[in-house]
């Protein structure tokens, strides 16, 4: 009995007995991620792989001395918590997505569908909600790898629960223009209003102090620069991005005009390692891709949420799209043999 019940589940990648395991991790993260609200519970996601990333870090320049052994702290810190049941985006902040879904169609609530920002406490239907969500995200992320699909699991994860999200909670899927076009964004600057009898307005940019094309091209080459360079003198692809998430603390506390960037420094320490073998590791030459990195994922981020954002009910993620996008795009070219390296993706 106990041989059966540990064999391995190939698609998953896990035995069966730890498939359980993190099918339960999962549901509890996903309890934890409805309770304490979507964004807040990204900002720890930042803090704990900015912790691993920075320990990964640490290790490898004293194994560089000889002072340690081999080890794996850091990236057990950011792969295992940071990317998995306890903080991973595509199960706390899938579920905190989803409880607000749910929310926004409950009048109990008073919360509109979009607000990822609230947290929801113990409500037991709520917390419940979350639980759902979370298997379901870690079982696109890990199905999504266990395919071999060429990708960024994680960021397919969140990107696809807020889309069932919307379907569960009655949403519409994309939603209708109210302008010329998707890409249109005049309604929302004229203040337009749906024309249902409520106060909400046609078209809601997601992110309303970084929507304007050449804004988000500014900050999308400053970012993926910065991502590049974290990688040049680190190797580590994902400190910039866990800068960029933990700052998302401010953007929860109201500062102003505060812009989010974890697609974008993602995608500069992405690009940067695919361009250094090309170039013959001129560092100027890796910043230049790494700018062009950012620049890409800010774009995509800003396509992305005015097609399937901006005119609906509930928050599907830009910047999970948007690394959805570039990831496969990277892992397409690698295994057409176009580029060196497919970056983070292990491929």
């Amino acid at each position: 009995m106990f041989e059966t019940f540990a064999l391995q589940i190939p698609v998953i990648g896990v035995s069966a007995e730890r498939f359980v395991v993190l099918l339960l991790a999962a549901f509890a993260g996903g309890m934890f991620g409805a309770s304490v609200g979507a964004l807040p519970s990204f900002v720890f996601t930042g803090f704990v792989v900015l912790l691993g990333e920075t320990a990964g870090t640490v290790i490898r320049q004293l194994e560089g001395a000889d002072l340690v052994t081999a080890g794996e702290l850091g990236t057990g810190i950011t792969g295992s918590i940071g990317f998995g049941p306890f903080v991973g985006p595509h199960i706390v902040f899938a579920a905190g997505v989803a409880a607000s879904a749910y929310a926004g169609k409950n009048a109990e609530f008073d919360v509109d569908g979009k607000n990822i920002l609230h947290a929801f406490g113990t409500r037991p239907d709520v917390l419940a909600i979350g639980g759902v969500f979370g298997v379901l995200g870690l079982l696109i992320a890990r199905i999504s790898s266990g395919i071999g699909l060429p990708l960024d699991g994680v960021a397919l994860s969140v990107m696809t629960t807020a889309l069932i999200a919307r379907l569960a909670f009655d949403y519409p899927l994309i939603g209708t223009p109210a302008g010329d076009g998707y890409l249109d964004m005049t309604p929302f600057e004229k203040g337009t209003l749906r024309g249902d009898g409520s106060d909400r307005l046609a078209v809601e940019p997601w992110l309303p102090q970084q929507y304007k094309w050449a804004n988000v091209s500014v900050i999308g080459l400053a970012a993926g620069v910065l991502g590049g360079w974290a990688w040049l003198v680190t190797g580590s692809f994902f400190l910039g991005y866990g800068i960029s998430a933990a700052s998302l603390l401010f953007l929860q506390l109201g500062v102003e005009n505060f812009p989010v960037t974890h697609h974008i420094t993602l995608g500069g320490s992405s690009f940067a390692a695919v361009a250094a073998p090309m170039v013959g590791g001129s560092e100027p030459l890796i910043l230049v891709a790494a700018a062009v990195g950012g620049l890409v994922g800010a774009l995509l981020g800003e396509v992305t949420q005015r097609v399937a954002y901006s005119h609906s009910g509930t928050h599907v993620d830009p910047p999970a799209m948007s690394i959805t996008i570039y990831s496969l795009i990277l892992g397409v070219l690698f295994l057409l043999g176009v580029i060196p390296n497919a970056a983070y993706l292990g491929l």
